[in-house]
């Protein structure tokens, strides 16, 4: 009794922790009055209108862009034989790898009016003014996000089909009916739940961006919101933003769950059997340069290109670049990130075992909760817990909570924790799929139980999904913008920052030190995928 009532208060405040910054922003809507009133009124006539429409126009492109590019190319390599598919099936995750910001700074300092591309144009052929788009435009943030977002639907996607639809293509075919019917009337429909699953990850992720929307200069409700507090100092304004973004990004992980239960309804255990005796459809000829190119062209645009835009400012600037700082600034966007990964991990684990432990209401709803923070944009996490920190401060000023949580590293890993401690507790509770359930049944009667449970049978089964866990929460830290911008330690700038405050100030060939180095550490996540997918 002693040992559960310990439990049930462990997840009770681990509950109360995840959700503060989410009830706190919800809570700001109890202190409306009359000033709040006239905020949100000025708002809904000068800003809010722009943000709104904004922010949709954006989403609605971002959609379309990342259903058509994750679905042509999941179709590609799944459906079809053609040169080099093998190569494209881990490459087409290579986007997973670059931040939508550093693909944002790469193509701005290489296609803006004194960028290289138009600057060579002029000077080559004589040409006067803009001679391309501007970049930082809205139709500019959809190709960034399209470029660096499409590989959660070629994800879920690939996933959808190769489970049953080669087999069943073949089965078409047979029947007489031509590429275009089987494609239309088989492989869509099939994919049909993986694509909105995908599609509303990839939302989730556009409507949480900071730096593409402050470098672009859109005006999305995260932009706002950063505008509303920092700028016009005006926390009810920030929190009324956060709120209403909270509802759009709720709705979208209602979309997300529904269409994972989809997938798994029409998911069939003997179709992955019956596909592999199946043979994708052998292209020839055009169709095979088509395949082709479908292929590479969202590497080259997500990956490539970004890659080579940045290299290029780097080593011609190779002697000025400030080798001095980048050490401080990896060490310590290094330690944030070992510092979040094992305590998000710890958290992950012994959530996990007291899920499995004792299977209640409490310990499954708190997995749940905790596992709905991935999807808080950080703007929110920002807010949230910035407003009751300085309610805390200014009823009780001796605490000095605003000095704990704003200038030590509190503040940034308790936003850290709330925002990737879902990656890691997904990690670890597929690690725990893939124990019996006998094995806890066996160690109970050798008079193995609690902790010892977790220490001398669980964790020997555990620590590759733990390492897996950690290193995803690592990858996920080190690339983390917005709330690093407002909680980091005084004098401790990560890669993430400083990356975008070099590109803020025009200064991209340093910028792309840093921005290199973020693609780098993100290469092993996708190295993890892609291993894991040829295991299959």
């Amino acid at each position: 009794m002693h040992r559960f009532s310990l439990l049930s208060l462990a997840l009770l405040l681990l509950i109360g922790g995840l959700m503060l910054p989410v009830l706190s922003v919800a809570g700001a809507w109890l202190q409306f009055d009359a000033v709040a009133g006239a905020i949100l009124r000025e708002m809904a006539q000068t800003v809010l209108p722009d943000y709104a429409l904004t922010s949709l126009l954006l989403c609605v492109s971002v959609a379309i862009g990342v259903a058509i590019v994750g679905m042509a190319t999941a179709s590609a390599v799944t459906l079809f034989e053609f040169p080099g598919r093998r190569i494209f099936e881990w490459a087409l995750l290579l986007p997973l790898a670059m931040p939508a910001y550093v693909v944002a700074y790469a193509y701005t300092d290489f296609l803006q009016y004194a960028g290289s591309l138009q600057t060579w144009l002029r000077e080559s052929f004589g040409l006067q003014g803009r001679l391309l788009p501007e970049v930082r435009s809205l139709k500019g943030a959809v190709l960034v996000f399209t470029a660096s977002l499409y590989p959660y639907v070629y994800l879920l996607a690939r996933a959808a089909l190769a489970e049953r639809a080669v087999h069943l293509m073949e089965a078409a075919r047979l029947l007489g009916a031509p590429l275009s019917r089987r494609i239309r009337s088989v492989a869509l429909p099939l994919a049909r739940p993986a694509v909105a699953a995908g599609v509303a990850l990839a939302l989730m992720e556009t409507l949480a961006d900071y730096g593409v929307a402050s470098y672009f200069g859109i005006q999305t409700f995260t932009a706002g919101i950063y505008k509303a507090w920092l700028a016009m100092d005006n926390r009810i304004a920030a929190a009324q933003l956060a709120t209403l973004l909270l509802v759009v990004v709720a709705v979208l992980l209602r979309v997300e769950h529904a269409a994972q239960k989809r997938m798994r309804f029409v998911s069939n255990r003997g179709g992955a059997s019956n596909a592999a005796d199946a043979t994708p459809t052998q292209l020839v000829g055009k169709r095979a340069v088509l395949a082709w190119l479908v292929c590479a062209l969202p590497i080259a645009l997500g990956f490539v290109l970004p890659v080579l835009f940045m290299l290029r400012p780097l080593v011609q600037g190779w002697g000025s670049l400030p080798w001095a700082q980048f050490g401080g600034w990896a060490l310590s966007s290094i330690w944030l990130a070992s510092l979040s990964a094992v305590l998000a991990t710890l958290l992950a684990v012994l959530l996990g075992f007291a899920v499995r432990s004792r299977p209640n209401s409490l310990s499954r709803g708190t997995a749940q909760l905790a596992s709905l923070g991935y999807a808080v944009p950080g703007a929110v996490i920002v807010v949230g817990l910035l407003i009751p920190v300085g309610w805390l401060q200014s009823t009780a000023p001796d605490l000095k909570a605003g000095y704990w949580v704003t200038a030590t590293v509190l503040g940034i890993v308790w936003a850290y924790l709330v925002r990737f401690s879902a990656v890691a507790l997904q990690s670890v509770q597929s690690g725990y799929t893939r124990i019996p359930a006998s094995l806890d049944d066996s160690a109970r009667m050798l008079g193995t139980t609690g902790l010892g449970l977790l220490r001398r049978v669980h964790w020997p089964l555990l620590k590759k999904s733990v390492a897996v866990a950690a290193l995803l929460v690592f990858v996920d830290v080190m690339k983390e913008l917005p709330a690093t911008l407002v909680l980091r330690p005084f004098n401790s700038d990560t890669l993430a920052v400083v990356a975008y405050q070099l590109a803020r100030d025009e200064r991209l060939g340093e910028a792309a030190l840093p921005a290199l180095a973020l693609v780098l550490v993100g290469l092993l996540p996708v190295a993890l995928i892609s291993r894991t997918l040829r295991r299959k």
